[in-house]
């Protein structure tokens, strides 16, 4: 038996493995289909402390998995299909069959941003294709850009890309936003955006040479197809937590994101904790996440030590 599993290896789960390993707990970490998260499909990482000049996404995860491992970490590749939270030892069932038992678990399993599907989309992400506009937008000063999407995100990261960008046109399949009207007003009075309403993607197009030319579109109100030019595309259609898999073992919100007790990493289930994005429906940063890291760890040998106090049983009604 084991004394912590880590689920998921993003920045919140190899941080939370080099804590732990640190702590002579010896965790396990179990590294799904994509060891290292989103930030494995992302080019260049200009926004977590210590690299001045950058580094590259992948290089940045496979630096944290050293360090993770230097310290006693093991990796197992595989991906969980089932967990048992119901009784202690927590039981994980891993793909093919195999049974893991743990004293603690922690959940760092990552949102998935949601995608168009359509032609030129994921060839293209990271090369003039984002999802994060946080992250890539400084590397669109004086372009021109492209946000698809209508709800609350899509304002809120068009409105960020205005400090880059020398114009932004937000793209949504309706005539009228999801967004709150709030958002839709700021959006609305920022002089650097247009609006391509009632406009469904088709297919991000490239020049030769595998630059973003645009995006081509149906106008739904006539039916014809047209390609609105730009520099970048900006997919912000929403996050899906990875957390089917847990299959209702605690407690998460209507979206699927993981509930923890304010200020902690704690779940409702005694010894299962959750960090990174798995439970951050707001920032969704490497850097938090690997702070969140940080926290799970430590609440996870506090209650190893029996020096934690479990007084909470998840959000009203759960």
């Amino acid at each position: 038996m084991h004394k912590v599993l880590v689920i998921g290896t993003g920045p919140a789960g190899l941080t939370a493995a080099i804590y732990l390993a640190r702590a002579s707990l010896s965790p396990v970490v179990i590294e799904g289909l994509e060891p290292g998260g989103q930030l494995t499909t992302t080019t260049e990482v200009e926004n977590f402390p210590g690299f001045p000049e950058g580094i590259m996404g992948p290089e940045l995860m496979d630096n944290m998995r050293k360090q993770a491992e230097r310290f006693g970490a093991e990796f197992r590749n595989g991906w969980v299909e089932a967990v048992d939270f119901s009784k202690r030892p927590f039981q994980v069932t891993l793909e093919g069959g195999e049974r893991l038992e743990s004293e603690t678990v922690i959940l760092s399993t990552g949102a998935s941003a949601r995608y168009l599907g359509i032609p030129g989309e994921q060839e293209n992400v990271g090369r003039g294709v984002s999802t994060c506009a946080t992250c890539d937008g400084f590397f669109f000063r004086g372009k021109k850009l492209l946000v698809v999407g209508g709800g609350d995100s899509a304002m809120e990261e068009a409105n960020f890309l205005t400090r880059f960008a020398t114009e932004v046109t937000i793209v949504h399949r309706r005539g009228e936003l999801r967004a709150s009207k709030i958002m839709q007003d700021r959006a609305k009075a920022n002089e650097k955006i247009r609006w391509a309403l009632n406009r469904t993607p088709l297919e991000v197009v490239t020049e030769d040479g595998g630059k973003v030319k645009g995006l081509k579109v149906r106008n739904n109100t006539g039916d014809q197809e047209q390609l609105l030019e730009a520099d970048g595309v900006f997919v912000a259609i929403g996050h899906t937590p990875n957390t089917k898999f847990l299959g209702g073992a605690v407690a998460t919100d209507e979206h699927g994101y993981i509930v923890v007790k304010p200020g902690t990493t704690e779940t409702n289930v005694p010894g299962v904790f959750a960090c990174g994005d798995v439970q951050d429906t707001r920032y969704r940063q490497a850097i938090t996440a690997a702070g969140s890291g940080c926290m799970a760890a430590m609440d996870c040998e506090k209650f190893l030590e029996g020096s934690m106090v479990h007084d909470w049983s998840g959000p009203t009604g759960s």
